[in-house]
């Protein structure tokens, strides 16, 4: 035996051998006479081989005190086997047959290095990870991770007693991916990777690409057969694919899964995803919600951070069931006519040991810099959009939950935090970019080749920014120039609609402006209307409780406040419990308080969102020109002393308009007159002081005949009464509804 040779047993003894493949597994002897078949089992006193299903067991020889074997076949009549069976025998006679993960043929291509070393393995979830398949007859779970600083890299868990040396992976040249094939092993099985890196580095970490994880606190991944789910929403899916979202009703309905309702009788535990599919999505339904938007569900180890801090890019949180569990659920809500948008959290990380941060003993997924790779403010890490396979790690992710999930958009979470380099930093805190700017160039080209990548693809599907500067074009088309979302909230509207809300209404003359001002670039940008999970914690105050006055006046404000949000041009979006009127600050930790429906006053809010919604679907005028000035026309945006404002949303047919007219305070102008685009006959066909309603029962009823007086600058006008802090829409009586 060299001495070249006796140094890699040792090292693959000592689980320091990076190509164990080169040692292990069958060989054609070096001399040509015969073969070689080595195998290491760090506890076994001895082995066999069986190299036909009716031969005897051949002993191998102990070549090493590590638990390496060897069995040698000479003679030039003797040919490397296609198959053989190992058997091992340890200090107290236990015996374990098993195949040898060996002598099975390695699964990643040439091609597949290269797009991933290249950053373009836009699927590149299909290699990585674990992945249960049969090879020459035998079924077993194939691995690969990228690690490329590591020395070793080994597959462990129950199934080894967790000990690196027994099952080494192969490293793939200079790729820095490594993959073994473990024969015997099914889905279910719990399992890590074991790195040894640079100097002393030993982790032991969760799979980047793992399908299923452990339920928290535990940390390890679980191999997971995708292939098992039946899906039952081909309609859906094909129609998606003709959808134009721009031109339709969107309204979402945000929802924090542990805490949209808990059941009290069963120790306060949350509900399954088949649960949810039972209660949340008749719920959603019934209320006329357009899309689900899931506050992330990739698995993570704090429940306090909301989902927001991501281990599991690839695995739905084990929180309520399995991922098959959170498919069916998909599938219930496609086969209602609801769509699905998962939050996406592709702009930092935690720093938990099992996770990404510091993965083979080196800055991988990161920065090495905290100036680039750490949010101080969040106790994160920020990716490093600039290495390839960084990149293909995140577009593979989103590409991931559209294929196997069949999800029909992503929210990408704290978008300005990945566009800006000095994002909540002070001077001397961040790095310039290559032309001593502040924008992130390489996450600005990341988010376009995320936005073509999955449009390109998916035709319907929806990718929304959680983004609040004045960035240009978030909503633009990369060809022009822009980052390619389909929309953006609009944080701006949010924050400036709830100051003046909160404020009292005998001073909301001298704010006009706040109300009025998001006109001025409302398209500028794609927008959606956000009252997100954001504005309901932290000492903001649920919005019921932000709303001034006695408690008629505050449910009063709050449906004008709705009523306004669903006749500003824009797409809509509500978290959980606006509908209920809830007082209390979003508890992440407790249910939605339900009884409240028990009360009428919360009952019918509930009811104004449900005709909100349905209005929203059925006229063209509140959806189709969200995004033009032509969908929309002031008729009134100075009446500051009154606090009154009064505007048309215009669909594509003259007939298809609304006169929407807002009084923010609660005083009832009996003799108000407002100008209308055109003449004839009009119907109030929403009014939220409408008894029914939960208001005071100032109404319009019947027919409104509009008069040739010049008002508003326009040739006719209609008198009416105006109710106190309410809402009032006219349509043209001739109008379809």
């Amino acid at each position: 035996m060299s001495a070249a040779f006796q140094t890699e047993l040792d090292a693959l003894a000592d689980g320091g051998h990076g190509e164990p493949r080169r040692v292990l597994g069958p060989h054609p002897a070096a001399d040509g006479d015969g073969y070689r078949i080595r195998a290491l089992h760090p506890k076994a006193e001895s082995m066999e081989v069986r190299t036909a299903p009716d031969g005897s067991w051949q002993p191998m020889r102990q070549v090493h005190p590590g638990g390496i074997f060897e069995f040698a076949a000479s003679g030039p009549d003797q040919q490397v086997p296609d198959a053989y069976v190992l058997r091992a025998r340890g200090s107290d006679g236990h015996t374990w047959e098993y195949e040898d993960p060996y002598r099975f043929p390695l699964q990643i291509t040439e091609f597949d290095l290269y797009l991933h070393g290249e950053g373009t393995h836009f699927r590149t979830y299909l290699r990585m990870g674990a992945h249960p398949m049969t090879l020459e007859g035998v079924d077993g779970v194939h691995f690969a991770v990228w690690a490329p600083n590591a020395v070793r890299v080994s597959v462990v868990g129950d199934f080894n007693q967790w000990d690196g040396r027994v099952h080494p992976m192969q490293r793939r040249a200079d790729s820095g991916l490594w993959e073994i094939f473990l024969p015997g092993m099914r889905p279910g099985t719990v399992y890590k990777y074991e790195l040894k890196g640079p100097g002393e580095f030993l982790g032991l970490k969760a799979d980047p690409y793992a399908f299923a994880a452990e339920m928290r606190p535990q940390t390890a991944s679980v191999v997971w057969d995708h292939s098992r789910y039946d899906w039952n929403d081909r309609d859906w899916m094909k129609e998606r694919r003709t959808r134009k979202w721009h031109l339709e009703p969107v309204s979402v309905y945000e929802v924090h899964l542990s805490s949209w309702r808990r059941l009290a009788k069963e120790g306060d535990r949350w509900l399954s995803y088949r649960e949810l599919a039972d209660t949340l999505v008749p719920h959603v339904k019934e209320l006329g919600f357009s899309h689900i938007e899931l506050l992330p569900i990739t698995e993570h180890p704090f429940d306090g951070s909301w989902g927001y801090q991501t281990i599991g890019y690839y695995a739905a949180t084990s929180r309520f069931g399995t991922p098959d569990d959170l498919k069916f659920f998909i599938d219930v809500c496609h086969r209602e006519g609801i769509g699905v948008i998962l939050d996406w959290v592709p702009a930092h990380f935690p720093k938990d040991g099992h996770g990404l941060a510091y993965f083979d003993g080196t800055h991988l997924y990161e920065h090495s810099d905290p100036r680039q790779g750490e949010h101080r403010d969040w106790g994160t890490l920020i990716f490093n959009y600039g290495r390839n396979e960084v990149r293909t790690f995140l577009l593979s992710s989103a590409m991931y939950w559209a294929d196997v999930f069949h999800i029909d958009g992503l929210r990408v979470d704290a978008v300005a935090s990945m566009l800006y380099l000095d994002y909540s930093r002070n001077d001397g805190q961040w790095i310039p970019n290559r032309f001593g700017g502040r924008e992130n160039l390489e996450a600005v080209e990341f988010l376009k080749t995320f936005n073509q990548v999955v449009h390109a693809d998916y035709p319907g599907f929806l990718t929304f920014a959680e983004e609040s500067t004045a960035w240009p074009q978030v909503s633009g088309p990369v060809h022009a120039g822009g980052l390619g979302f389909d929309l953006k909230w609009n944080m701006g509207w949010m924050n400036d609609t709830l100051e003046y809300f909160q404020r009292d209404p005998i001073h909301r003359r001298y704010h006009h402006n706040e109300i009025t001002f998001s006109l001025v670039y409302a398209f500028s940008e794609n927008f959606i209307l956000p009252f997100s999970h954001d504005e309901v914690v932290h000492g903001k105050k649920a919005i019921l409780a932000k709303m001034p006055g006695d408690a008629w006046q505050q449910f009063a404000n709050a449906r004008l406040l709705y009523a306004y949000m669903y006749a500003h041009p824009g797409k809509k979006l509500l978290f959980m419990g606006n509908e209920l009127g809830v007082w209390d600050e979003w508890d992440s930790e407790e249910g939605l308080p339900w009884h409240l429906l028990d009360h009428e006053p919360h009952a019918k809010l509930r009811e104004l969102l449900l005709r909100l919604n349905r209005l929203h679907a059925s006229l063209g005028c509140l959806h189709l020109k969200d995004f033009s000035w032509e969908g929309f026309e002031w008729i009134d945006l100075y009446d500051a002393d009154q606090s009154v404002l009064s505007f048309v949303r215009k669909g594509t047919d003259p007939d298809d308009c609304l006169v929407c007219i807002f009084n923010m305070t609660p005083a009832v102008r009996d003799d108000f007159r407002v100008g209308v685009p055109r003449s004839g006959a009009y119907r109030e066909i929403l009014n939220t002081d409408d008894v029914d309603l939960g208001g005071s029962g100032i109404v319009n009823p019947g027919v409104l005949e509009s008069e040739p007086v010049r008002w508003n600058e326009r040739k006719d006008s209609l008198g009416l009464r105006l109710p106190p802090l309410a809402a009032i829409y006219l349509r043209p009586k001739s109008a379809s509804t």
